[in-house]
């Protein structure tokens, strides 16, 4: 079973397991998905009012977008777990002879290089899904405005939690092509979430 087809309770119990996965990756995840619902649920509460008349186009637009996007997010949930069990499958891999212990190495390498990519993509989402909060922001209905600083909050820890785990991955790879593209474009993409979920954070506090 995919674990995004778990319930609540089955999800956090085995999170909170001994198994190493579903983790800090899958639980990135799962915070960009509920800021992507929350800004979705946001939007269709203000549809079909007439004091909103005038983003009534703009609310039903940004709805499906953060449809897409919360689907998304859970496609990669599961991923990002399957990309760890590709590193633990390397453990199990023979490392008598030099050909074996090679052979080990470089689907290590392989396999770091997944784990990194798919928070990487969380990154992306987060900052993605943070573009279509600060649009609909003060286009919004007022009574859920509070939902959009929530759903800020959720991806502001979606892209932190995902560059920590970029970030452990990094540590092992010895392409430092990869290393550095990854660092500079992790954290510029975690330096625009951050100031955009902030300034959503402000904009909602300071009106409520």
């Amino acid at each position: 079973m995919k674990l995004v087809d778990d319930t609540v309770t089955g999800f956090t119990n085995l999170m909170a397991s001994s198994e190493p996965a579903p983790g800090g990756g899958s639980a990135a995840a799962l915070e960009g998905a509920l800021g992507a619902a929350l800004t979705a649920m946001v939007c269709a509460l203000t549809q079909g009012k007439k004091k909103y008349a005038a983003f009534e186009d703009l609310a039903k637009e940004t709805e499906q977008k953060a449809n897409v996007l919360k689907e998304r997010y859970l496609d990669v949930l599961d991923r990002d777990t399957d990309a760890f069990h590709k590193v633990s499958a390397v453990f199990a891999m023979p490392k008598n002879t030099d050909n074996e212990k090679a052979a080990r190495s470089e689907a290590m390498q392989k396999a770091l290089k997944g784990c990194t990519e798919t928070p990487f993509e969380i990154m992306e989402l987060a900052c993605e899904t943070l573009d279509l909060v600060t649009g609909i922001l003060d286009c919004s209905n007022v009574s859920a405005k509070s939902d959009l600083g929530c759903a800020a909050l959720s991806l502001k820890s979606a892209a932190q939690c995902a560059w920590l785990n970029v970030l452990i991955n990094l540590g092992g790879i010895k392409d430092s092509e990869f290393v550095d593209t990854y660092r500079k474009n992790g954290a510029a993409l975690l330096e625009k979430a951050i100031k955009a979920a902030d300034s959503i954070y402000l904009n909602v506090v300071t009106s409520l």
